[in-house]
C-alpha cells in the first residue's frame, strides 16, 4: 500500500506473521516444551479437523479450555518469547526497509501468537506499537487467563491491516502482504502458497528483501546482490524456479569486522 511522503518518497505497508516467518518455531510448541506438555501437534490437528476454531487460533483455544494449558500465566508467555529462535537479521531488515531507493516500508507484525510472546521475542528489535498479537484478559489475583480480548487469526489479521491502511492513507495495491499488494510466503505450506504471489525460503529474514526489491522497487538481480554485499552479505545460493531459495552468508570483510 502506498502513501506519498514528500515529492520523492513512496511509503508502503509491510505486514509480517511471526511464527515460522520471523522465527523457526511455533509458539505453542515452545510453550508445551516449557511446561512439559506432550502432544501439542495432535491437539492442534484435532481442533483443525473438526473446524472448532479458526486456523491459527488453536493455541488460544487450548489456553482457555485445555486442562493442561490452564496453568499458563503471563510470565510463561514472556519466557517462551525469550526461548523462540528468531531468523537472522530482523533488526537489519527493519532498518533497511526505511529507505529502499526512495521506497519506505512501515514494518508491522500481526500474528495469532500471544502478544506477550511476540513482544518478548522481538524486544528491542520491533517497537511494541508495531506488534499486534492475540491478547488475553488475566485474573487480577491468580493471573489465570480468563478470556480472549482479541484473536489475531483469520479476520482478526484483516482488521489490523485495514485499520493500519486507513490510518496511514495507503491504497490496496501498495500493501505487502494482502489485497492487491505483494503476498509473500516463506514456507511451502499448500494453504499459503496457493494465495501467495511469491514464495521465498531462507533462514535469514533479509530474504524478504528479494521479492520486494524485484517486484516493487524494480531492481534486477545484480543490483540486489550489490545491496547485500554493501552490508557484508553474499547471496551464496539463489535458486529461482517457482520458489526462491536463498542462503545468505557474511563476506570476508564482514567476518573480519566482527572479530
Amino acid at each position: 500500500m502506498k502513501h506519498e511522503h514528500g515529492s520523492n518518497t513512496k511509503a508502503y505497508l509491510l505486514i509480517s506473521d511471526f511464527d515460522q516467518t520471523l522465527s523457526f518455531n511455533d509458539s505453542g510448541l515452545v510453550l508445551s516444551e516449557l511446561l512439559g506438555i506432550h502432544g501439542f501437534g495432535e491437539r492442534v490437528a484435532g481442533l483443525s479437523n473438526i473446524h472448532l476454531v479458526q486456523q491459527g487460533g488453536e493455541l488460544a483455544y487450548l489456553l482457555l479450555h485445555d486442562p493442561q494449558f490452564r496453568r499458563v500465566r503471563k510470565e510463561h508467555l514472556v519466557e517462551v518469547g525469550k526461548r523462540i529462535r528468531l531468523k537472522e537479521n530482523i533488526r537489519l531488515l527493519s532498518r533497511l526497509l526505511q529507505n529502499l531507493d526512495g521506497h519506505q516500508f512501515s514494518f508491522y507484525v500481526t500474528s495469532a501468537a500471544p502478544q506477550e510472546v511476540i513482544q518478548s521475542a522481538l524486544d528491542g528489535i520491533i517497537p511494541e506499537d508495531h506488534i499486534f498479537g492475540t491478547r488475553f484478559q488475566y485474573h487480577p489475583e491468580s493471573g489465570e487467563i480468563q478470556s480472549i480480548l482479541c484473536l489475531r487469526a483469520g479476520y482478526g489479521k484483516v482488521a489490523v491491516v485495514d485499520d493500519l491502511r486507513a490510518r496511514m492513507g495507503i491504497s490496496h495495491h501498495h500493501h505487502v502482504n494482502r489485497l492487491d499488494g505483494l503476498t509473500i510466503a516463506v514456507s511451502e505450506n499448500d494453504y499459503i502458497t496457493q494465495i501467495a504471489r511469491r514464495t521465498i525460503l531462507s533462514d535469514d529474514a533479509l530474504s524478504l528483501l528479494v521479492p520486494i526489491l524485484e517486484d516493487i522497487v524494480g531492481w534486477d538481480s545484480s543490483r540486489i546482490r550489490a545491496l547485500f554485499e554493501a552490508h557484508g552479505f553474499v547471496l551464496q545460493e539463489w535458486d529461482k524456479v517457482r520458489t526462491d531459495s536463498l542462503t545468505i552468508g557474511k563476506t570476508a570483510t564482514a567476518a573480519v569486522s566482527t572479530m
